[in-house]
Parts: structure tokens; sequence; C-alpha cells
């Protein structure tokens, strides 16, 4: 199993190569150290029992958030939100309705956020990223605030903090700051994405922070693989838009924000479910294959099957593997999660689903890109066309990084 998930970090980092725009000019050092980094930082937050302890103090906040939450959504939306039933519940689980009970999760982590840049604590956290960043991987100023605060904001409120020097990053640092935004997921969602995890891997909240921190020397190893930086570092300072005045005007417009992400997730949802189920009702008219009919799912586990045993899932758990891997990079994360958090017990043991747990944990997807490309277009108009003529590299970058962050979880062992 170890082998295999080594195999697979050697061959994610060489299809890297392949796509390489300037391959005599990629630093080697800059790999070494990105991967000697990502294994380095995962084994000691995997298994030092100081780091254990932590992410078991994390899972009791989940819990306290989720329960928070749903304090606010009974009281709101009554027993779809979570409230007293006023009627027996004669299917187990039928009661449960994702967009009253678990997305308003998004609005308080969205509120709490803001509260927490406000405070100067996140502020203070991505610094200490972006130090250790600027000294082990020779990153820029400009470039390393930006992929540091991709750990726990989206990919467009990151460069918000360095906007002023959007226009002066050469291609390759734009290209890092998108891959990382691909490659890691919001602090606005981790909790989500716990919550919905949290039946089949009891200590889940601890694994996607690990998954969002490893995952990002693996996107900026990734990147500069792919887009090899030519000239000089941009230097740069934090620069926060749209100060708060207070600590309540901060929880107001982190709410505010956190309802536009909340419809975006509810619209995205709808539609990606809806043409899904589109595509199988048109596939359905195929011959069928092994006796069952053929659907995009299974036609993601065939392609994606290889790449999933590349990180350490085992043969014969591949397909089902492959098939999430695939709905996670056509459709989205959320969706790939919710379909794992539904398998049959057994289906996948409990090590692949850790592996695909950390290899789903990135926004590598279409809307994403659609989302990127918006943002940061409007933020620095004249690297528009670049921004946009880099748009599906980065998605293929974003999904490497996550693959590679997959395999060093194989070759660790959890």
């Amino acid at each position: 199993m170890i082998i295999q998930s080594m195999l697979g970090l050697g061959a994610f980092l060489f299809f890297a190569w392949i796509l390489s725009e300037n391959r005599s000019r990629i630093s080697l050092k800059t790999v070494i150290a990105g991967v000697i980094m990502q294994m380095a930082l995962g084994a000691a937050l995997l298994k030092l029992p100081f780091f254990k302890d932590i992410f078991l103090v994390l899972n009791r906040l989940v819990a306290a958030l989720e329960e928070s939450t749903i304090a606010g959504t009974s009281f709101v939306f009554g027993y779809l939100g979570g409230g007293e039933l006023p009627f027996v519940e004669k299917i187990q689980g039928a009661s449960f309705i994702l967009a009253f009970k678990a997305l308003p999760l998004v609005l308080v982590m969205s509120a709490l956020s803001a509260l927490l840049f406000y405070w100067k604590v996140l502020p203070l956290v991505v610094k200490g990223f972006n130090t250790f960043l600027q000294k082990t991987m020779g990153l820029g100023g400009a470039e390393g605030l930006g992929v540091s605060a991709n750990i726990f904001v989206g990919m467009i409120e990151s460069p918000l903090f360095i906007r002023p020097y959007l226009k002066d990053m050469s291609r390759s640092e734009i290209f890092t700051l998108m891959t990382s935004g691909m490659a890691t997921i919001a602090g606005t969602v981790m909790v989500l994405y716990a919550s919905i995890l949290s039946s089949i891997i009891p200590d889940i909240m601890g694994h996607i922070l690990i998954a969002s921190i490893i995952s990002v020397p693996a996107a900026i190893t990734i990147s500069k693989i792919m887009i090899p930086e030519t000239g000089e570092s941009t230097s740069g300072e934090m620069v926060i838009s749209e100060k708060a005045l207070s600590s309540m005007d901060a929880l107001t417009k982190g709410t505010i924000q956190g309802i536009q992400l909340l419809i975006n997730i509810i619209a995205m949802l709808i539609v990606l479910v809806a043409l899904v189920h589109l595509v199988n009702i048109i596939a359905g008219l195929l011959p069928s294959i092994g006796g069952e009919p053929v659907t995009l799912q299974r036609l993601l586990g065939y392609i994606m099957a290889p790449v999933v045993w590349l990180m350490g899932i085992p043969w014969d758990e591949a397909f089902t593997a492959g098939a999430l891997m695939g709905n996670k990079t056509i459709l989205n994360e959320f969706i790939a999660y919710v379909e794992m958090s539904r398998l049959p017990e057994g289906v996948l043991n409990h090590r692949s689903l850790l592996i695909m747990t950390y290899a789903m944990c990135g926004f590598a997807n279409p809307g994403s890109l659609g989302i990127m490309i918006g943002g940061m277009g409007t933020m620095v108009p004249e690297k528009r066309n670049e921004i946009v003529s880099l748009g599906l590299r980065s998605i293929v970058a974003g999904t490497l990084s996550t693959c590679m962050t997959g395999a060093v979880v194989g070759i660790i062992g959890v």
C-alpha cells in the first residue's frame, strides 16, 4: 500500500512536469522543499499526540457549532430546521432537510470568520503561515500572503488581501495563487463538510483542517513545476478592504457575505444534481454494461479508478472511489462528500475513506473556476485574459495537488 502511494506521488509530480511551460526553469530546490514540507507537516499533524488532542477539541467545537446552529434554525424554521417533530418519524432521517438544517452552518461560520478577522486573530495566523512559506519555499510577500489566506478563506477573499499587488504579480505568482485556491477549501465550509462526514469518520474536523494545510505546499510545488518563476518575486503586505467599524459591524457584514455564499451553494446544488440526473437519463438509453445501466457516476469511476489507485486505494474499491473523485472534479466536493457519507458500510475501508477525504478537499472544479475568473478578473482587469488562459490549468493543478495530498496520507498511514 505504501509503495503504491509512493508511486502515485511520483506519478502526479511527473504529470505536472509533462504539462510544464518551461521545464528548463523548474527549481528542483522548490520541488524537493515542497515534497519534504508536505510529508513533514502530514507526519507531524497526523502522528503527534499533541495535535491529535487539538483535533479532538476541534471536533467538540464542530459539535458545539452544529448544536448552536440548530438552535437558530429550529427557532426560525421549526421542525424543518431541527426542532422537535410534531409527528412520528416513520423513516429514520426523513426529517433531515439539507437547506434548513445543515447549510445554515455557512452563515454562522461566515459571521464568526468576519469577527475573528476584526479581532486580528486570523490575520495573525495568516501572517505566521506567510513567514513560514517565505522562508521555506522562497515565495514573495504578496504571493505568500494570498496562498496562506487560502487555508482559511475562499479563493476570492484571499486575493482581496493583496489586491493592490495583483497587477504587479508575475504569471507564475498568479498561477500559484489560483492553484492554491483550487487545492484548498474555505473555513466557511470546513465545518459543514465535517458535519456531513462525522457519521463515518468521528474525528473528521481535524482531518479536513490538516488537508487544507498540507495541500498548500503541494499546490506551490505543482504550480511551480507547471509554470516556473522566471522573474523577481513581488513583495507586499496584507491589505484588509472594507474594515469593520465594530464587532457587531463585523458580524453583520460576515452574515451578509454568508447569505450570498449560502444562496450560491443551494443554487449550484440544485442545478448540478438536476444536470447529473438528466445526463443519467440520456445515458440510460445506451446499452447496459455488465447488466447495469450506464450512468455518469459509473463512467467517472472507470476514468478516475487508476488515479485513486495511485493514491493508495485498493483496486477492488477503486471504481467506487473513482466515481467520488470524478463527481468532485466535474461537479464539486460538496456533492462528492455527501455521496461518500451515504455509501453502504464496508464499501470503502477506513483508510480509503480518509484518503478520499483528503483527496477531495479542494475547490478544483469548473463551477469554482467561473467564480474565480469573475472575482479575480474584476479585481485586476488588466490581467483578466491571463487569468482566463490559466483557468483550465489551475483546475488540473489543483486536482494534482489534492491527489498528492491523498498519496501522502497513504504513505504516512492513518
